[in-house]
């Protein structure tokens, strides 16, 4: 036997004791990725292009402010990707030897499982937040039980309801909860029932002191307008829900892109060669 085929024979069974997965790079390359795009979220609330904002009808101003937004979060998932995948393949044990499509394929796999770990931290992070905003924003256990989820989208308007000059009575929290779950059946396919209505009058009148006309007026005035607000809102949702998907799946791409620049930085092999795709590598004899 050569010398030649022991050389390639030793190089052979280096690279299939090479492992896929690098974690401590993986892990290092997801924290400073979800570091990245926590401090660019904050950015983000800072100049009310957040995907979430303590403004319950900030997003019914214009569908621009809500492509905007849909952009932020592509870009944040952009620059936060990408760190996550270069870091988690340039950290990784460097491979000594000519990128064939396996080591490039390794690379991006490491920038790959970097990037699901960054979401996920993320994620965690902004779940955490909500949930810390939720329980100092909540007075007590009894104004928690009587809230209902279209208080906020809908306070302008229960608001109008229930003006009043008179000064306001106790326990005005679950009446306006009752309101706001009325006023949200009026997107549904039957809409406001005869039923709700008439009760909703009732309500209205009792607690602003109208008579039943005035109080059946300004229901009337208000529903349209609750109807389009919930209407306004749930467009801008399936806009943002769906550039949130759009950025992640690019994100994906771009992590795995940036991991395979960075294990050819690693080897000091310069630029990459992912958009040659016509080009093949093979290992140098």
């Amino acid at each position: 036997m050569s010398e030649t085929t022991i050389v390639e024979d030793a190089i052979i069974a280096e690279a299939g004791d090479r492992r896929y997965l690098h974690f401590g790079a993986i892990i290092g390359g997801a924290i400073a990725g979800a570091a990245i795009g926590t401090v660019l979220n904050g950015f983000g609330v800072a100049i009310g292009l957040a995907a979430s904002s303590t403004s319950p009808t900030w997003r019914d101003t214009s569908m621009a402010l809500v492509l905007l937004t849909g952009l932020f979060l592509l870009f944040t998932s952009l620059v936060s990707s990408a760190v996550a995948g270069y870091i988690a393949a340039r950290a990784s044990p460097p491979e000594m030897m000519e990128p064939t499509e396996e080591g490039e394929f390794r690379d991006g796999l490491n920038g790959l499982v970097a990037w699901g770990l960054a979401l996920l931290l993320a994620a965690l992070l902004a779940l955490a937040a909500v949930e810390l905003g939720s329980h100092a924003a909540t007075p007590s256990t009894t104004t928690a039980a009587n809230a209902s989820a279209g208080e906020n989208l809908l306070a302008f308007d229960l608001d109008r309801l229930f003006r009043t000059d008179a000064p306001p009575e106790a326990n005005i929290a679950y009446d306006r909860a009752q309101a706001a779950r009325i006023l949200l059946t009026a997107n549904s396919h039957s809409g406001m029932s005869a039923q709700d209505h008439d009760y909703l009058v009732r309500l209205i009148s009792h607690r602003t002191g109208l008579n039943a006309a005035d109080a059946g007026r300004r229901v009337d005035e208000v529903v349209p307008m609750a109807r389009d607000n919930v209407a306004r809102a749930r467009r801008s949702a399936v806009i943002v829900a769906f550039m949130t998907a759009a950025a992640a799946l690019i994100g994906a791409v771009i992590a795995w892109t940036a991991a395979m620049a960075g294990g050819r930085h690693r080897e000091g092999l310069g630029t990459s060669h992912l958009w040659r795709w016509d080009r093949r590598l093979a290992p140098r004899r």
